[in-house]
């Protein structure tokens, strides 16, 4: 299954943007959010939008394409213009590519290619974090972590327990410090001594999470504290 990679599109001239907006629609790892000709409109807008790369022309009135770009932070970008001198500006700003006009679709997928492949890189990038362990500083992948408990020898430190049931001492940590470093939208805090990722839970009831661990054959069970209760429920929305 493909991943799409979520586009918007932003070119003053009408032709030029339809024309860009066919070529996108012809490739497949491309899903188009908004397409836009004001580039005032396109940044009064972009709030409520959810995009991964911005594919816009540079010469426009009101604001240039390089304008915007400076503005969208962490967004991937693809310049298509037919003005070649503003190339080494482009690349100043960590453009992903910068396309010449007249477009063909194969060029374009090739942009499109770059900026999947730096989408992937940023992604990794976002789940690795930095923290000090019984073994010094490690590189921890947040994907791998299914809960955090306090630890019994310390309770300074924390136990990290990883999805394969090995486990990593984290040395004198709080739970806020490591809130601060995990995705909200990913973790939630249940009693005051634990922490779970969101996706190993199967169920729950108003005292108790079940996940899909097991141990010694029986299912990896959790205590819901009363105090965070309410946020885990509106975190675990959706999980029946």
């Amino acid at each position: 299954m493909i991943t799409k990679l979520r586009c918007v599109l932003l070119d003053d001239e009408l032709p030029g943007l339809a024309y860009l907006k066919m070529l996108c629609e012809q490739i497949a790892e491309v899903e188009i959010v908004k397409a836009f000709n004001d580039p005032q409109k396109f940044m009064t807008g972009i709030s409520s939008l959810d995009f991964d790369v911005c594919i816009l022309d540079i010469e426009m009135p009101k604001m240039s394409g390089m304008q915007v770009a400076q503005l969208l932070k962490d967004k991937l970008i693809i310049f298509v213009t037919a003005h070649k001198q503003y190339a080494a500006d482009a690349f100043d700003l960590d453009a992903t590519d910068f396309v010449g006009k007249p477009v063909t679709k194969e060029r374009l997928a090739v942009a499109i290619k770059k900026a999947y492949e730096r989408k992937k890189i940023r992604s990794h990038e976002r789940h690795i974090i930095q923290l000090n362990t019984d073994k010094g500083k490690a590189l921890i992948d947040i994907t791998n972590i299914a809960y955090i408990t306090t630890s019994e020898v310390d309770s300074r430190d924390k136990v990290a327990v990883m999805i394969d049931q090995s486990s990593t001492v984290l040395k004198n940590i709080s739970f806020e410090a490591l809130h601060d470093q995990l995705p909200r939208s990913l973790f939630c805090r249940i009693s005051k001594k634990q922490l779970i990722a969101l996706k190993i839970v199967t169920s729950y009831t108003h005292a108790e999470i079940s996940t899909n661990l097991t141990h010694g054959g029986v299912i990896v069970t959790l205590a819901l504290s009363e105090s965070y209760r309410q946020d885990f429920q509106h975190a675990a929305k959706g999980i029946s």
